[in-house]
């Protein structure tokens, strides 16, 4: 028996009730199958299809959710800032069920041989075409960004393999932030020759500060007059090197959203959708700051959630990363507002949905000339290897001890990002889980010398970044990823204060601010920065331990 006819024999999905509202009720006490995770009793006259942050996933992956996403200020404990077992009991999900499996990182690596990977373009295909086979002309499928980069084939064609693909499910409009580290001449390229709209109103040219992309576009659906905004991540100059896109400006631009509501109801707008890689907690302050939004399809910060988070008239959907998740809404509006609303986080089990044939032999002729290579087995892996969580992950675990031991380096920094993808215990790591981790246009993994002071200046900004209680400051990343080096953050301080302990592991002494440490990392924003690609560095580790074996990092002391 293969897992697909194991799943649809055996695995129940659990019932849902109280807070979890009608996210899995339909689905309650059915088999695992392609039918009941797309049962959908439809309703009103406008759906939204809504995919964010595949990182150029075109293959099912396991992927951990974060074992610790704190929010601070008014936002601590709220979703999205709530992980495992309390996330399964606020959302009433069984734990040891598939939806538990897909949404927390609870007993992830026993659960992910049971429920098998999510994801793969071609099984979003088959839910996509599906929907609007069904919904016809009420359908729009919007892609929050972050799409055409984090994989080996990506890296390759500069994004051209998810631009292939992604154009067989013809979605009406996208946004970007990951898609500008190709550079401005790439971007241009692309977004001539795509079919349907790259939307930015917040992206403007640094010289003559105008509009540099179409703000919004109108589309009618069900006969309904529908305004799809678009708005790239913030802070892409200065998250990402600014010297890649110097003739691009970006920001928040709240004023400029606001604008974009009135002008888009004055062309007769009945339903305002914004389609966002502003990150979750950004978007819920800004609905709250701007008038006229009726759904925020958020990206960026990679937050899945089983229901939308209404703030006043503005309902936020939240569908995850890495290609694990498809929102649908059903909406029905009625004399420019809605009335009424029908929403399904939709997960994607490769093992369960049907793949798309169009679109599965699309990808396998863009990976076919890198087969050899993908599939080159580098070492084995004893420890469960993940990147997702506040302040460390154990694959940047493994990058931070082969920049210590191939770059002979004292102290080592791998930055908080949120795409890489999971390999499980027992596995084979290859090249394409390594570079599901770092593939990227500015991947040099620099030595340099660093005072203690610079060291705690870095951390502090990189602190504030995540932390700062105004989330109109706040990037979206994780904490930087730091080896041979301990230390202590309190979260809730002010910048200057959060970081504490700083140690130096291999002697116990303490980070003198006026010492210089040998330090090396990788992914620097500054242009010219020198060093082999990080891909290298780590597999150069992986010939010297062929089986990888991690202590549970505990050097980072979190205060509460």
């Amino acid at each position: 028996m293969n897992r697909r006819e194991f799943l649809a024999a055996t695995a129940a999905l659990a019932a849902i009730t109280g807070s979890a509202g009608g996210w899995a009720r339909a689905a309650a006490q059915q088999a695992l199958s392609e039918d009941a995770l797309l049962d959908f009793k439809p309703l009103g006259n406008v759906t939204l299809v809504h995919l964010t942050d595949i990182h150029a996933q075109l293959m099912p992956v396991y992927f951990r959710e974060p074992s610790i996403n704190l929010g601070v200020g008014k936002v601590a404990g709220l979703p999205p800032h709530v992980t495992g077992a309390d996330f399964l009991k606020l959302y009433n999900i069984e734990p040891g069920s598939p939806h538990a499996y897909a949404l927390t990182y609870e007993d992830f690596a026993a659960l992910a041989r049971t429920y098998g990977r999510m994801g793969g373009l071609d099984r979003i295909a088959t839910v996509v075409k599906r929907i609007r086979a069904e919904r016809q002309d009420r359908m729009l499928f919007l892609d929050g960004g972050d799409t055409w980069q984090g994989s080996y084939t990506a890296l390759k064609t500069k994004g051209q393999d998810m631009v292939d693909a992604m154009n067989l499910l013809k979605p009406d409009a996208m946004t970007g932030h990951w898609e500008f580290t190709y550079g401005t001449d790439r971007v241009k390229e692309i977004v001539d020759g795509l079919p349907f709209a790259f939307l930015g109103g917040n992206i403007f040219d640094a010289e003559w500060d105008e509009p540099a992309f179409d703000a919004y576009k109108m589309f009618e659906k069900g006969g309904v007059k529908i305004a799809v905004i678009g708005q790239a991540f913030p802070y892409t100059p200065i998250a990402n090197p600014r010297w890649l896109i110097p003739e691009w400006s970006f920001g928040v631009r709240e004023e400029e959203v606001a604008k974009n509501v009135v002008a888009a109801r004055a062309d007769g707008a009945q339903l305002v959708v914004f389609l966002s890689h502003n990150g979750f907690d950004v978007d819920r302050a800004l609905a709250a700051r701007v008038e006229g939004i009726d759904v925020i399809l958020t990206g960026h910060t990679h937050d899945a959630l089983p229901e939308p988070v209404k703030v006043g008239k503005t309902l936020l959907i939240a569908t995850g990363s890495h290609g694990k998740f498809v929102s649908r809404l059903d909406l029905d509006v009625q004399g420019g507002e809605v009335k009424d609303f029908r929403h399904r986080l939709i997960p994607i089990f490769s093992d369960v949905i049907s793949p798309d044939e169009e679109v599965a032999k699309q990808i396998g002729a863009s990976r076919a000339p890198f087969e050899a290579e993908l599939k080159r087995e580098l070492a084995t892996t004893d420890t469960l290897l993940y990147r997702r969580g506040n302040f460390n992950g154990t694959f940047d675990d493994l990058i931070c001890q082969a920049l210590l031991e191939v770059r002979e380096a004292d102290i080592a920094l791998s930055p908080g990002f949120r795409w890489g993808t999971s390999v499980l215990p027992g596995d084979k790591i290859t090249v394409e889980d390594v570079h599901n981790a770092c593939a990227m246009t500015y991947p040099a993994a620099y030595r340099s010398a660093m005072t203690g002071k610079t060291l705690k200046d870095i951390m502090e900004d990189v602190a504030d970044n995540l932390f700062n209680k105004d989330p109109y400051y706040q990037q979206g990343g994780d904490m930087v990823r730091v080896g041979g080096m301990g230390y202590a953050i309190d979260p809730n301080a002010e910048i200057g204060s959060r970081i504490s302990g700083m140690t130096l592991l291999k002697t116990g002494e303490a980070i003198d601010p006026a010492k210089e440490y040998t330090v090396a990392g990788w992914a620097s924003v500054n242009e010219g920065t020198e060093g082999p690609p990080i891909w290298e560095v780590v597999e150069d580790y992986l010939k010297r331990h062929p089986t990888v074996r991690l202590e549970e990092n505990r050097s980072v002391k979190v205060a509460g």
